[in-house]
């Protein structure tokens, strides 16, 4: 699978421009089965063939280890024993990464091992070259920003009104992401929204991703019930990124149902 072409090159020529003489941090963000790891892969490939030392990390690669993960989910609430939402992550290790490649330092990505669940041994983590020019950044909620306290209170689920109905759970993960993860969005120089045309379709691509996973077969696939439910982990967030990302990503992508471009629009500041 290749990204469409036509987007790469009409972001490589953006970069391009942002590109300064120094080091630049891209935040991609984009829900899940979006595309965005493709593209990631694809923009990298076009940006080392002119010339440029670049680097590329996942929000995923910054999952807390398994047995912080099941601290937070022992004295906080079982469902961060998933990991994926704000919370789950090692903001610290995410944030000093990106310090030393500003610095110019050869410097090692971090790497999760989700077969294992669980972060892979730093002697395994590839390397990013030392005098790195540009880091992409891509994850599920790179950017996002917090919602009102106020917009907590109602479920957006099942899950929410099953297991979450005090919205500990929701209001941990809220105040993570008005947090820390804030601290780490203000490391990116620009940001790109792969929007999705809603979270049905967001739904809908991640079933499609599980069902062909589901044809070659392998132990850790999940039924089309456990995907509905896991899913409902990144419902509320994903939403609220559609609805108000767009404002400020300085570039949106917007998508079909298909996952084909229907638009590219920049955001202009002043």
């Amino acid at each position: 699978m290749i990204a469409d072409p036509v987007l790469v090159e009409a972001l490589i020529a953006r970069i391009s421009v942002w590109r300064p003489d120094g080091f630049l941090t891209i935040g991609i963000c984009g829900s899940q089965g979006s595309g965005k790891s493709t593209l990631v892969a694809d923009l990298a490939e076009q940006l080392a063939l002119r010339g440029v030392r670049v680097a590329t990390l996942s929000l995923d690669d910054l999952y807390l280890t398994r047995a912080e993960r099941q601290v937070l989910a022992r004295d906080v609430h079982p469902l961060f024993a998933t990991r994926g939402v704000p919370g789950t992550h090692d903001v610290a290790l995410g944030l000093a990464t990106i310090e030393a490649l500003a610095r110019g330092e050869a410097t090692p990505l971090p790497h999760f091992d989700k077969a294992i669940d669980d972060r892979a041994p730093e002697s395994g983590w590839p390397r990013a070259p030392a005098d790195t020019q540009v880091l992409l950044l891509e994850g599920w909620c790179v950017g996002a920003a917090p919602q009102e306290e106020s917009a907590l209170v109602a479920p957006v689920n099942a899950l929410e009104r099953g297991e979450d109905a005090d919205g500990r759970w929701r209001a941990y993960a809220n105040a993570a992401l008005a947090g820390d993860y804030q601290r780490l969005w203000s490391k990116l120089d620009h940001l790109i929204l792969l929007a999705a045309p809603g979270w049905e379709i967001v739904a809908k691509w991640r079933e499609q991703q599980e069902a062909a996973l589901r044809q070659r077969g392998g132990s850790a696939v999940m039924s089309e019930a456990e995907v509905s439910r896991f899913i409902r982990h990144y419902e509320r967030l994903t939403r609220h990124i559609l609805a108000t990302m767009p404002d400020y990503a300085d570039v949106t992508v917007r998508l079909g149902e298909g996952r084909e471009v229907l638009g590219i629009s920049e955001h202009v500041t002043g």
